[in-house]
């Protein structure tokens, strides 16, 4: 009809083209409009998102820019999650400068944006920045509260939790999922259970992702039998659901159990997923059950699912443990991957356990080369020697790790009281974390 080359023909052209999976033909439709506006930019920037063509797509606002079209802020909700899902913290400044220049800081979707970029690249510093001086809404504190409970932060996604009720914004299932999550790394139990109360009377407790972050929490709380009791009442149980439950009860020893729940899985008709496989290697190799451990490799790969780091990490434990030294360091050898520092790891983990001294050091050499700012592996290496009668070489690597400064990461301990949970190391008080006195109150 020759209409193609009307503005808003074409940018709905490119938009459908787009929204279809086919980014090349609305790339042609671009490229051949003899007027773009800023909503063709826009239309082009989405669909360059859209496909996974982040850096063609940050390149293109570039390009907008040096065409004399100013973005706008629907340009800049477009892009940002570019910059989130790729980590491109330094193209993810310009833009926030550009927000700043453009007067769009005020714009609550484009501070969202801002918010989410900066804990998606790791700068939660920068993300709370943005967040404390801009327009809030339920998003802005969900960005928040699930990225702290990813952190060492995670007590500040129960503060932000609180937060949000005491405004009166609604919690939804982001918010229960980050806060139980944090409540999972603190060992809250008291703020975890008060949090599963909100969850049932807000009738949030049947939804899947709710439940089986239940289900993480009351397991590294040591309460499996809770964990058991949401599990069996979960109608649809996904791959993670079972997951879970298999790390819970191998985490408290309970190994037969958790390999039974893992061939149940198959009963129940769910797929396995590469963490089961990690779930139930982990499982046979503290249960020594070498043989069962390879059917489960070997069938694994038969699925196509492809090992990773951790599956040969688990399977050289597994063969370790047992005393199967030779074929473990067969295995290493042999990978068709460079190993990683788990897969050395748990290699001098079995020398260790064996006094195979030699291998022990073989190990070690090529943990110094992967990790040589982290020196975490000389403690096994010296207890090693210590054990097996080698007391010079056993001094020789302590005296090392004295020069070089090494200590021993402490280990946290968590006590509640009332409203607080305080993180305790040997000797001292290290923190004290207030969750929120009145939100408990109202739960």
């Amino acid at each position: 009809m020759g209409i193609e080359s009307d503005v808003f023909v074409a940018n709905s052209l490119i938009n459908m083209y787009a929204k279809s999976g086919h980014p090349s033909e609305a790339s042609y439709v671009f490229h051949y409009m003899p007027v773009k506006d800023v909503v063709t930019w826009n239309a082009m920037i989405t669909n360059l998102t859209q496909n996974g063509l982040q850096l063609a797509a940050l390149e293109l606002v570039r390009e907008m820019v040096v065409h004399n079209k100013i973005p706008d802020s629907v340009t800049l909700i477009s892009v940002l999650p570019t910059c989130a899902r790729g980590g491109f913290l330094r193209p993810g400044k310009e833009i926030h400068a550009v927000t700043i220049r453009k007067g769009f800081n005020f714009d609550l979707f484009v501070t969202n944006a801002l918010t989410d970029m900066y804990a998606k690249c790791g700068c939660l510093d920068l993300a709370q920045r943005v967040f404390d001086i801009s327009l809030r809404d339920e998003l802005s504190y969900n960005i928040l509260i699930a990225s702290y409970a990813e952190t060492s932060d995670c007590s500040k996604s129960l503060s932000l939790f609180s937060e949000m009720g005491l405004i009166g914004m609604m919690h939804d299932v982001v918010s229960f999922v980050g806060a139980i999550s944090a409540c999972a790394n603190l060992a809250a139990s008291k703020q975890g259970k008060e949090i599963h109360g909100v969850v049932m009377r807000n009738f949030f407790h049947a939804h899947l992702f709710v439940a089986n972050s239940l289900l993480d929490f009351y397991s590294r709380c040591g309460r499996i039998d809770i964990a058991n009791k949401i599990f069996e009442r979960i109608p649809n149980k996904n791959a993670a659901s079972w997951n879970t439950m298999i790390l819970g009860y191998g985490m408290i020893g309970e190994l037969d159990i958790a390999i039974n729940l893992f061939e149940n899985m198959r009963e129940d008709g769910v797929e396995y997923d590469s963490v089961s496989y990690i779930a139930v290697l982990l499982a046979c190799s503290h249960e020594g059950f070498v043989e069962k451990g390879r059917k489960y490799f070997e069938e694994m790969q038969a699925q196509n699912i492809k090992p990773t780091q951790m599956h040969y990490a688990c399977m050289v434990d597994l063969l370790g443990r047992a005393g199967l030294m030779e074929d473990a360091v067969e295995l290493v050898k042999n990978l068709p991957i460079i190993p990683d520092a788990n897969v050395w790891g748990a290699l001098l983990g079995a020398c260790r356990i064996h006094g195979n001294t030699k291998l022990g050091s073989w190990a070690a050499e090529h943990l110094i080369k992967l990790k040589p700012e982290h020196c975490w592996y000389n403690t096994p290496l010296s207890n090693m020697y210590a054990e097996a009668g080698k007391s010079d070489m056993a001094n020789k690597i302590r005296e090392l790790m004295k020069l070089i400064g090494e200590k021993k990461n402490p280990g946290y301990s968590w006590d509640q009281s009332r409203d607080q949970v305080q993180a305790f190391v040997v000797g001292e008080v290290m923190e004290n974390y207030t969750i929120g006195h009145q939100h408990a109150e109202s739960c």
